[in-house]
């Protein structure tokens, strides 16, 4: 593992960040923000708050935005809608989307033509002919950014795949009404200062198990479902009762999954890894991992 280029960790799971990619990316999406009309903010549905780039304000200053809440039916509605009008008051319009079905991909378009109607009037006035509307994608990794081009574009124009770091380099893409749209990978921020940030994105895969402590980050996720969604938790796992800790939880989850080694010992790594999984592909249940109410 490189010092420059992959994750950082400790034994208590503390995740920094500063890969060499991610610094080219920021440049990327600079650069170029000259060329586009829009800039779609793609966030995970389950955590707006932690997938949201704080550098996306910044490098987008007053360009034209639309924030996407993907995967959306992951999410209890009542826990959507609260995110919604989080954003509304912002003067943002948040769309709820499904990527991978293409739920609300159709309000993509129609709210990036009502964003830029303006402009294209504009330049009607000034004798100008009709041209495609730009838009530039973002979004930290695994968010689904590729699976949304290729709805939006009504083929498999890019490349997708549960993990991140899936899209390579700048890549232009038609789409329909009219639009052309700049792909760009995934882009993170230099440093978590709020662990629990790290955390989040790390149970959503943004961050790649393979460079962390998985048994470790399975059981910070039990402790948080422990909080937030109890009855779930043990629905799932068939467990009559919660322990009084994670650690507690997670051995009765192995117990009733028969997760145990030859030794009769638990198999933690499988513990974690099925817990992590499943909550990953809404098996869990319908889970959002911060509100508004509990941020700021």
């Amino acid at each position: 593992m490189s010092y420059n280029d992959e994750y950082l960790r400790d034994d208590n799971l503390n995740i920094n960040w500063y890969p060499g990619h991610m610094k080219k990316t920021r440049e990327l999406v600079q650069n170029n923000l000259k060329l586009v009309d829009v800039v779609i903010e793609l966030l995970d549905a389950r955590i707006p708050f932690s997938s949201k780039n704080p550098d996306i304000d910044r490098l987008v200053g007053d360009k034209a935005r639309i924030v996407l809440l993907n995967k959306a039916d992951m999410c209890e509605k009542a826990a959507i809608d609260a995110w919604v009008a989080y954003y509304a008051k912002q003067g943002v319009k948040a769309i709820p989307i499904n990527a991978m079905t293409g739920t609300g991909v159709n309000k993509v378009i129609s709210e990036c033509k009502a964003v830029t109607r303006s402009m294209m009037e504009g330049l009607a006035e000034k004798g100008r002919r009709e041209r495609a509307i730009r838009i530039m994608i973002v979004g930290v990794p695994n968010v689904g950014k590729s699976s949304l081009i290729n709805k939006l574009s009504g083929r498999r124009s890019t490349q997708t795949g549960d993990r991140p770091g899936v899209t390579k380099g700048k890549q232009w893409v038609k789409i329909r009404g009219n639009m052309e749209l700049l792909d760009t990978p995934g882009i993170l921020w230099p440093k978590f200062e709020d662990q629990e940030v790290a955390l989040n994105l790390a149970f959503t895969r943004a961050i790649k198990d393979e460079i962390l402590d998985v048994e470790t980050l399975g059981l910070r996720l039990i402790e948080r479902l422990m909080e937030i969604a109890p009855e779930s938790l043990m629905e799932r796992y068939k467990l009559d009762s919660l322990g009084q800790q994670g650690i507690d939880t997670m051995d009765a989850i192995g117990r009733k999954r028969g997760f145990i080694l030859g030794n009769r010992e638990l198999d933690y790594t499988r513990i974690a890894t099925t817990v992590l999984n499943e909550f990953r592909e809404g098996k869990i249940g319908k889970i959002v991992l911060e509100m508004p109410s509990n941020i700021g």
